[in-house]
């Protein structure tokens, strides 16, 4: 499971560090970094964020105001806030708003560690790994379904060729048809339902089949006629997964 996560510190050089951490830790992905708690805000309200580190002092929008924010917000699944801070006396303020850890400027990437796998095994309880499966005269055959306007579409695994994301919907596109589906969900919330043996993210905007990948050069990668550009953060997963082959 990868938790999709941000950063939020109004100092540069603690900001940096705190991406530099999730950046090297294999379950986090890093969605975005912010040096204000309300810019935090608007990208919390458009993506699916699991784990937010947060600082405390901060002008505008404390990290604890911005944690009431969130404890207020409808649903019990929302993200989960580690705060990060210089001082040791907000620990009580922690408490009151749920926050799974609490690390004290400065701390080094074990510290980091340990708070992050509070994340992961809070996700663990809280979103089970989904593989939905039919049978098929006695076969099992992996699908999804996707809501499309006011319909659930059953769309199977392998018929998928890649997925875009856009800013409120994706587009999956599929073998033998010119017309993707268009659905309101996030690139994230697909990349959990997908097997990560067959599909990779390979850039902030696409999810790819691994087994309809056509060729590859050193920045992109081809799936029929349309080239995907490899981002900088995916690159050494995707090398990986490419090792075994070569």
């Amino acid at each position: 499971m990868i938790l999709n996560c941000i950063a939020v510190d109004d100092e540069p050089l603690a900001l940096g560090l705190v991406c530099s951490f999730i950046e090297q830790t294999p379950f986090l992905h890093l969605a975005g970094s912010f040096s204000s708690g309300v810019t935090a805000l608007s990208m919390i309200h458009e993506q699916e964020i699991d784990l937010i580190f947060l600082d405390i002092q901060m002008p505008d929008l404390t990290g604890i105001q911005l944690a009431r924010i969130l404890d207020r917000q409808p649903g019990s699944h929302g993200p989960r806030v580690i705060f990060t801070t210089a001082f040791n006396n907000f620990a009580l303020e922690g408490y009151k708003v749920d926050a799974l850890d609490y690390l004290l400027k400065p701390f080094d990437y074990e510290e980091f560690l340990i708070a992050a796998n509070k994340g992961r095994a809070y996700a663990e309880l809280v979103k089970p790994a989904q593989q939905p499966m039919i049978q098929n005269n006695g076969l099992e055959e992996e699908y999804i379904f996707l809501k499309v306007e006011y319909h659930l579409v059953r769309v199977a695994i392998k018929d998928i060729l890649y997925i875009e994301g856009l800013k409120d919907y994706v587009k999956v596109y599929l073998e033998n048809t010119d017309k993707p589906i268009l659905t309101l969900t996030s690139l994230k919330t697909l990349e959990q339902k997908l097997s990560p043996k067959t599909f990779m993210r390979v850039h902030r905007s696409y999810i790819v089949s691994l087994e309809k990948v056509n060729s590859v050069t050193k920045n992109s990668l081809n799936i029929g006629s349309l080239s995907i550009t490899i981002g900088e953060q995916y690159k050494d997963a995707f090398n990986t997964y490419l090792s075994r082959w070569m």
